[in-house]
């Protein structure tokens, strides 16, 4: 297995100054995370903090008993107790059978960071994934891609959920989730590492109650042996450990909102697009209504000085929503200003690992972090990744193409181009002169038709419109005789882009883990884990 590493261009224009270590972004952030001298001050900071870090690690050993253990997950508990332990931690939503590639993608850079930073630091420091089983959106986990004869395929986990309760809440069918799981795993084709797939699949389907426990299980079968630590954001468990946050949280809302506000100007001022929305008066919290099964997002009403919930669904007092914290806190749920700031109280956090739109959304928070008292952890990127297999390799260089480019560009316009080269030009030629002829001829006859027999001209139009569109049918036809003629190179071509740029976007954010675990074995990741990958923001292809 190799590995080379690229330079790839970011959407967000924010990221790709943050990457490229522009000051215009290095005032958005308490610490700038290629500095080796960040971490021994973020050190010094932890220390003056205090943590629950003993009910953290109860909590977090009790949670994680029914997912698959390892000795190195026992020992990531022990060093979670220790005074002078730290974290690295990131979090993603729990997509079935773990989402698409960049899940996984984050769960190896938190180990490996976490890995690099305790061998650099000489301290304990722990990976910890965050699951974020609050969240309510299941037509955004429900599914997954794969691959097509021509192009990717969505394929929707049939069992229906039509409220808004956490993914935590949502119990898994457990003999649907089998009949599906084994249908998608029949489309990949049988290898010699079906069966065992298979065999994890339906283990981690019969040990699981929820869609959380499923990502879960599967999680852990895949990493258990590095020592990666859990937590679900929706678990009502570790809500009793977040009561003393929440309250802090509702008592300095206004002041907590008004430093995003006042950051978000910060970043506008610096010409660049904002990515949290904030409503008028926002709590930043959500309740979770057990009646309804449905999370519903706070505001404040200015007039009758209470939360209330979209179409004021719910309404409480101040005094009853810090009732509400103290007794019942797994009724309250963090939004996307709130989670950050929650997870760095609850974890000695020495680092946060955060995809395009998380180290976006984080530069809006470092005044919200500040009215706390607290800095921001070091933001670092996610690695990114592409996995190339051998056959889509020997296509990239039978056409010549430049990888950087498939990457960034996919290749539909490098086909286009072929089919252009080999084309007969001259028949191509004498259609578009047909086209204008009847455009010509037709106009003519309009200026006719005009003075005699107006009431046919919308006739005219539509018989105008029939011949050309007649032209158009044969050239489409001439240019799939084209396609067919030579039907291998654009089927490579195809397959290039399916395999490295689906639909446009990167194999990341499409490709589904299942795939390369049918074809290469439950044990590839290893592999994988074992390449020296950097935190230097390039982009990395890794040769299966």
């Amino acid at each position: 297995m190799e590995m080379i590493n690229l330079s790839l261009p970011v959407a967000n224009k924010f990221v790709t100054d943050y990457l490229e270590r522009k000051n215009s972004t290095k005032e958005f952030f308490h610490y700038s995370y290629l500095d080796n001298g960040s971490y021994e001050k973020r050190l010094k900071e932890l220390e003056a903090r205090t943590f629950m870090r003993n009910d953290l690690a109860d909590h977090i050993e009790a949670y994680m008993k029914t997912y698959p253990q390892s000795e190195t997950v026992r020992q990531s508990i022990a060093k979670l107790r220790l005074e002078n332990s730290v974290v690295v931690i990131g979090g993603q939503q729990a997509g079935v059978l773990t989402g698409p590639l960049y899940s996984i993608h984050k769960v190896i850079s938190i180990i490996l960071l976490a890995k690099q930073k305790e061998e650099e630091l000489g301290i304990p420091v722990v990976p910890v994934f965050w699951v974020a089983g609050e969240d309510h959106d299941y037509l955004e986990i429900n599914h997954i891609y794969t691959p097509g004869k021509e192009k990717m395929k969505k394929v929707v986990f049939p069992q229906r959920v039509l409220d808004k309760r956490m993914a935590s809440d949502i119990e898994l069918d457990k003999q649907v989730c089998l009949d599906w799981m084994e249908t998608i795993v029949e489309s990949y084709g049988e290898t010699d590492h079906s069966n065992s797939l298979l065999q994890l699949l339906q283990t981690a389907v019969n040990e699981s109650n929820t869609i959380v426990d499923f990502f879960s299980y599967m999680t852990m079968s895949l990493f258990k042996d590095y020592g990666l630590l859990l937590v679900d954001s929706g678990d009502k468990e570790i809500r009793k450990l977040e009561k003393e946050i929440f309250l802090k949280q509702i008592n300095e809302f206004q002041q907590l909102a008004d430093a995003v506000s006042e950051q978000q100007k910060l970043v506008q001022d610096s010409g660049y697009s904002l990515v949290i929305e904030m409503a008028e008066n926002p709590v930043n919290l959500f309740y979770y209504d057990e009646m309804e099964q449905e999370r519903v997002l706070l505001q404040y009403d200015v007039e009758d000085k209470r939360f209330i919930g979209k179409d004021k669904t719910v309404s409480f007092t101040m005094d009853e929503l810090r009732e509400i914290a103290s007794e019942f806190p797994h009724k309250l749920s963090n939004n996307v200003v709130t989670r950050p700031i929650t997870q760095d109280l609850l974890f000695p956090t020495l680092a946060f690992i955060g995809g395009p739109g998380e180290i976006a959304y984080w530069a809006e928070l470092k005044k919200a972090f500040e009215h706390l008292g607290i800095k921001m952890p070091p933001v670092i990127p996610r690695l990114n990744i592409t996995l190339l297999e051998r056959s889509v390799e020997a296509d990239i260089e039978e056409l010549q193409l430049s990888m950087k480019d498939v990457l960034i560009n996919g290749t539909s316009e490098k086909c286009e181009q072929f089919l252009q080269s080999v084309s007969n030009e001259k028949i191509a030629q004498l259609l578009n002169e047909v086209k204008d002829v009847i455009e010509t001829k037709y106009d003519q006859l309009e200026q006719e038709i005009t003075s005699e027999h107006k009431g046919l001209l919308p006739l005219m139009e539509k018989n105008e419109e029939f011949l050309k569109s007649q032209v158009e049918f044969l050239q489409n036809k001439v240019d799939a005789s084209v396609k067919l003629k030579h039907e291998v190179i654009v089927n490579k071509f195809g397959r290039i882009e399916q395999n490295l740029k689906p639909e446009g976007s990167p194999q990341e954010r499409v490709w589904n883990i299942t795939y390369f675990l049918n074809k290469y074995g439950l044990d590839f990741l290893e592999a994988v884990m074992e390449l020296p990958m950097d935190f230097d923001g390039k982009h990395k292809v890794v040769k299966l």
